[in-house]
């Protein structure tokens, strides 16, 4: 096991600077948000409509993109399709590292709208399918945990940098801590390249016609979600969830800039301590319950806790709340490692790509969803044009959402992994056929 983690390092180091790079600038994005479209002001309307919007545009982008990403990865190899979000996040951070102007947050909203709807979840779901490659289903869960801790640890050291760096320094940092991560993946991350056909000369003969079949369609996503229960069951759940978190992600600042005036630096207070129970939580606990418990009652915990720190936020009634609240970040982390493990043992080991790739397709469609619900209710109980004083009426409605996710959870049970594979996407099952092995393995000792 040792090895297969030795094995993973760069992986591991490819994700925790593209991570750092992104949370870096999280906590300092709402401040040059409102500075540019309402200066001066605690509450703005038109800054919770702009972000709710992109929040959907990005949505619609990658619904499209993830499970067409995963799909290409699986012929060319996960290193080749990640190159990509790797190298296009850098143009928005470039653009708010060069100036914060009114002028150029307009430029840096067109690009990172633009750059989001391909990129956007594309790191963490390769990552995933890398793993996925190279990890037995056994501890495959633990592995997912360790990942997305690596990702709450990017998370603390990015909020911390911001804590005490200035709001321009942070953007150039982040800009060039995203450069080196680009850089350190193409030098030192090993592809885990797999190939559907049964000899490598095939695979390439077949290349191009596999390239048109790689955008699956409505019934393709249909036929995945009904081909298994705990597939099903897994979809809704992630749908339900992200639903949830991305409402609370576009709202809970304005919220507390509106409720509390917290500003950046009140921002990185409350992610450092999020990011440091989640990170604790999935490095050491995970590992842990995982095997103990089993993926589906870990993420009926995650979710359980998830629900009662939104619920936490909605009702704060001082400022010390909202950092309360976010201990339970220790907690909830189990959610998301424990949706992807249950669905990377439903397909077979060349399906890895495209399987997450549906996952993150309907955690996309979450996205579209949840700023069209949430945002206008955020901006409308913060407003002075609220029907009853309520400001955190919005984050409420959101844990109901999150609620939905919990309740549908507690029904799941982890299926058996499957023994076959997919001669694609979503064909009917079928063995594989011994002939066929043999002639690969005998390709593969010569």
């Amino acid at each position: 096991m040792m090895d297969k983690f030795n094995g993973l390092s760069h992986l591991f180091m490819t994700v925790f600077l593209h991570n750092l790079s992104i949370f870096m600038v999280a906590p300092a994005i709402t401040d040059v948000t409102m500075a540019a479209l309402c200066p001066g002001q605690d509450e703005c309307s038109i800054a919770i409509y702009l972000t709710g919007f992109q929040q959907a545009i990005i949505g619609v982008g990658t619904l499209v993109m993830m499970p067409l990403l995963g799909n290409l990865s699986d012929i060319y190899g996960r290193k080749a399709i990640l190159t990509l979000p790797m190298t296009l996040t850098i143009i928005p951070l470039g653009v708010l590292a060069y100036s914060r102007t009114n002028k150029f947050f307009y430029v840096y909203y067109v690009f990172k709208t633009l750059v989001s709807m391909v990129c956007d979840g594309s790191v963490p779901c390769l990552a995933l399918a890398y793993v996925a490659d190279n990890v037995t289903e056994g501890h495959r869960a633990t592995v997912f945990g360790i990942l997305s801790g690596i990702g709450s640890a990017a998370f603390v050291c990015g909020t911390l940098s911001a804590r005490f760096l200035s709001t321009a320094l942070t953007f150039q940092v982040s800009t060039l801590v995203a450069v080196i991560g680009a850089l350190y993946m193409k030098v030192f991350l090993s592809d885990s390249l797999i190939h559907h056909a049964p000899t490598i000369s095939e695979a390439k003969s077949k290349t191009n016609m596999h390239l048109f079949k790689t955008l699956p369609s409505l019934q393709d996503f249909t036929s995945f979600l009904n081909s298994s229960l705990t597939v099903t069951q897994a979809a809704i759940v992630a749908f339900f969830s992200n639903l949830a978190d991305v409402g609370l992600h576009g709202s809970l600042m304005y919220y507390l800039k509106a409720r509390f005036h917290f500003d950046k630096n009140q921002f990185a207070d409350l992610m450092v301590i999020s990011g440091i129970a989640g990170t604790v939580s999935q490095l050491l606990l995970m590992p842990v319950l995982a095997p103990a418990l089993g993926e589906a009652k870990l993420l009926s915990i995650g979710l359980f806790f998830s629900c009662i720190h939104m619920f936490i936020y909605s009702i704060a009634w001082s400022s010390w709340v909202p950092y309360a609240a976010a201990m339970f970040s220790i907690l909830f982390v189990f959610a998301q490692p424990c949706i992807r493990s249950l669905v990377s043992k439903q397909v077979g080991p060349c399906e890895q790509g495209k399987a997450q790739g549906c996952v993150s397709g309907i955690c996309s469609f979450a996205h579209v969803v949840s700023p069209l619900a949430f945002s206008p209710l955020t901006a409308l109980f913060l407003s002075e044009r609220a029907p009853f004083n309520f400001p955190g009426f919005s984050i409420m409605c959101i844990g109901f959402a999150s609620m939905v996710s919990f309740v549908q959870s507690t029904w799941m049970r982890a299926g058996p992994p499957l023994p076959l594979t997919f001669t694609s996407l979503l064909d009917i099952r079928i063995p594989r056929d011994p002939g066929i092995l043999r002639i690969q393995e005998q390709h593969d000792s010569d």
